[in-house]
This record gives structure tokens, C-alpha cells and sequence, in this order.
């Protein structure tokens, strides 16, 4: 018996090429919106992040500077009168002279007080704003000096020179330590007397009733020219201590602004042992400074100076005793520039600065790829409290 098989023709399903071609166009529309999504938000986070960082950078430089500012004068100020504001410091580091220095600071900070014999002449002061004096010419400059008020700000008459030229007879060594910094002063009516540091010997023990005071160790300085013996003998002599070399806690600084927009400093004391810049915060573009004066020594602030109004200048302030200490705060300005180039123009000024004062900066027009970065100008007061305090005690 034979069987006999019958097959039905069976059709086979597909895509056709239009339906094909249909599919792959919705596919590619997705694709791209997906990818328009996703380069939307990265650009915007890029963004986000950063005008975060600018804003973090200048609180952290706003920061810095505060702290510096509002130690200003630590350690002397009660000592203004006693021949150090304005005093010619002298300072050796490691039997090194260091200070008077006979070239201009490294740069940004070259262009600070003008030349290298203004440099050679740098004079004791809480606050300076060296007007214009960074690298490039627009940002200023700030010299800012303290010490450590709880160790110091309390200075002691020299009796006498002692039996050799590091030592020096004094009223009482009461709470001196070994190691301590201090500033050897004397009262000079003409205000140009040198000023010499000096370092506590490292075996120096305070006892009841002992009144010599061993001068000895890495910033120790006999002194050329004005020596430490001449200013021992001279009878209207003072020793301040300012801190403790140990702590670390004696910072005579410069601030600007460095290249690649950083914020910068410069240890005038080498305390580190090195004669160059340390980078303390990026995305700061400019840097600029007003002197807040009180004129009658009520304690509060009379006007703002712009640093180079005439009579107001770096050197000239740097020499004079009484405007030191006419000056209770700075106002400082930063301009901050973020990292990230836009793909479209962004900024078309930088924003205007002490716009609440008679010495406003306006508006600056940017022009090209400047265009295309984010700017953020921030402002802050800082007291010094150590002059605030002098003038209230």
C-alpha cells in the first residue's frame, strides 16, 4: 500500500526593505535623541561643576587670606610705638641673610615695591597692598605679617647688652621660651632705626629672678650695620617675642595671584628653607585691595584708600608709623574664572567690584574666547583685630 503525501505550500514572513529602512530611521532618531540627552546633560554637569569649583576655590582663598589678615599684627602691634612699625628688618636664616634681600622676590611677586634697592628697604608692617605689583600688572599685591598673640605682644626693655653679643639683659624673661621668635626694636623719632629678629637659645631655661636672655639658633642675627650690641646699649631698646620658631606660628607673607590663575603666597621668613612661591588655590584670575583707614582712633572706619592715592602708596606707608596704624581693615576683591571653555559665549562682562564704596571698579568688557568662561567676583572685609584692640585698650 502506498501512502501518498500532500503538502501545502507554507509561506514565509519577514520585514519588507520598506519596513527595514522604516525601522532603522526610528531607531536612529532614538539613538540620537539618547545621545542629545546624554551630551546635554554632560555639558551641563560639566558646567555645574565647574562653577562649583570656582566658588569653592574662592571661598577656600577667601579663607586663607582672612586668616592671614586677621592675625595681622599679632605679636607687635603693642610694639608699633616702640620703633617697629616701619622698622628696616634684618633677618638671617641659618646664618644666611635673608632680609634686607638684594634682588627683587620671585615671581608674581617681582614687581613688589618697585625695584630691588625698594626691596632691600622692606620695613616691618601688619598690612601692605603693593597697588598693580604682580607679574602681569593688574592684580595687587598683599604683604600681610603676624606672629602669635597669646606668646607675644608684650614687649620687654633692654637694660643692657649681656657679656657677649647674643645676650641681652632685660626687665624679666618671664613666660620666654626656648626657640621663641622676637623682634629687636628701638624708639626712633625719625622712624628709620633697623629692626633685627631673633631666635631664643635652644638651652635657655626661665628661672625666678633671671633677667639675661640668650639669643641663639637658626634666625639668629648679630646684625650688620645696626647691630644687636648697638641696639642693646643704646637704652630705648625692646625685645617682642612674636612666636615660636618650632610652632611655626611667625608668618610674614606676600599674596597675588600666580600664573594659571592661582592664588599664590611667599614665605618672607623662609620657613621652609626655600626661596620660591606656594600654590594655595586656583581659578583666581585678579586680586585687588582697599585700605579701610580710621583717621581719629575711634575704632572705626573713616574711608576707603584705593593703595595708590597719593600719600597712600606702598613705600610711603611702609615708612611711616602713623599711617600704619591708621589702618583697621582691607577690603579685598577677587575675580574668579572658571576652567571649563563654553561652546557659546557665556560672559559678556566681568562683573563691577566695591560698587558700596566711592571707589568702584566698573564692569569689564570681555572681548573673544574671554567670552566663553564663567566669572565670579567675590568680596569680603577683613578687621585687623590686633589694631582694633590697640585702639580700644
Amino acid at each position: 500500500m502506498s501512502v501518498r503525501l500532500v503538502g501545502s505550500a507554507v509561506r514565509e514572513c519577514g520585514l519588507t526593505l520598506i519596513e527595514l529602512l522604516v525601522a532603522m530611521v526610528i531607531a536612529l532618531v532614538v539613538t540620537l535623541a539618547i545621545t542629545s540627552a546624554v551630551i546635554f546633560g554632560e555639558s551641563t554637569k560639566r558646567t555645574t561643576t565647574s562653577v562649583n569649583d570656582i566658588n569653592q576655590s574662592g571661598s577656600y582663598a577667601a579663607y586663607l587670606l582672612d586668616r592671614a589678615g586677621r592675625s595681622a599684627g599679632s605679636g607687635f602691634t603693642q610694639s608699633g610705638d616702640l620703633g617697629v612699625f616701619g622698622c628696616k628688618l634684618q633677618a638671617k636664616r641659618n646664618n644666611s641673610v635673608i632680609l634686607p634681600r638684594t634682588t627683587v622676590f620671585p615671581a608674581p611677586f617681582e614687581k613688589f615695591l618697585g625695584s630691588a634697592s625698594n626691596v632691600a628697604d622692606l620695613r616691618v608692617a601688619p598690612l601692605l597692598i603693593g597697588k598693580g605689583q604682580s607679574s602681569d600688572g593688574k592684580s595687587d599685591v598683599l604683604m600681610m605679617m603676624g606672629g602669635n598673640a597669646a606668646a607675644g605682644d608684650v614687649p620687654r626693655p633692654i637694660i643692657a647688652a649681656g657679656a657677649s653679643a647674643n645676650i641681652v639683659r632685660l626687665d624679666n624673661t618671664v613666660q620666654i621660651k626656648k626657640n621663641d621668635i622676637a623682634l629687636v626694636s628701638r624708639v626712633d623719632p625719625s622712624g628709620t632705626s633697623d629692626c633685627l629678629l631673633e631666635q631664643v637659645d635652644t638651652s635657655f631655661v626661665d628661672s625666678s629672678n633671671n633677667e639675661l636672655l640668650t639669643l641663639n639658633g637658626m634666625y639668629y642675627t648679630a646684625g650688620v650695620g645696626t647691630t644687636l650690641a648697638s641696639l642693646a646699649a643704646s637704652g630705648t631698646a625692646y625685645l617682642t617675642p612674636l612666636g615660636n620658631y618650632t610652632a611655626n606660628n611667625v608668618q610674614f607673607q606676600l599674596f597675588g595671584i600666580g600664573p594659571n590663575n592661582t592664588l599664590v603666597s611667599y614665605d618672607l621668613l623662609r620657613n621652609d628653607g626655600t626661596d620660591s612661591i606656594q600654590t594655595l588655590a586656583d581659578g583666581v584670575m585678579e586680586m585687588h585691595a582697599l585700605y579701610g583707614l580710621d583717621t581719629n582712633g575711634d575704632g572705626i572706619i573713616n574711608s576707603w584708600v584705593a593703595p595708590d592715592a597719593t600719600g597712600y602708596d606702598v613705600l610711603t606707608m611702609m615708612k611711616s608709623a602713623n599711617l600704619i596704624k591708621q589702618v583697621v581693615a582691607v577690603r579685598v576683591g577677587l575675580i574668579l574664572r572658571s576652567a571649563t571653555l563654553e561652546r557659546e559665549d557665556v560672559s559678556m562682562t566681568i562683573p563691577a567690584m566695591f560698587s558700596d564704596t566711592d571707589l568702584k571698579r566698573d564692569p569689564v568688557t570681555l572681548t573673544g574666547d574671554d567670552r566663553r568662561y564663567r566669572y565670579r567676583v567675590v568680596e569680603f572685609t577683613i578687621p585687623l583685630r590686633n589694631a582694633l584692640l590697640l585702639l580700644k585698650s
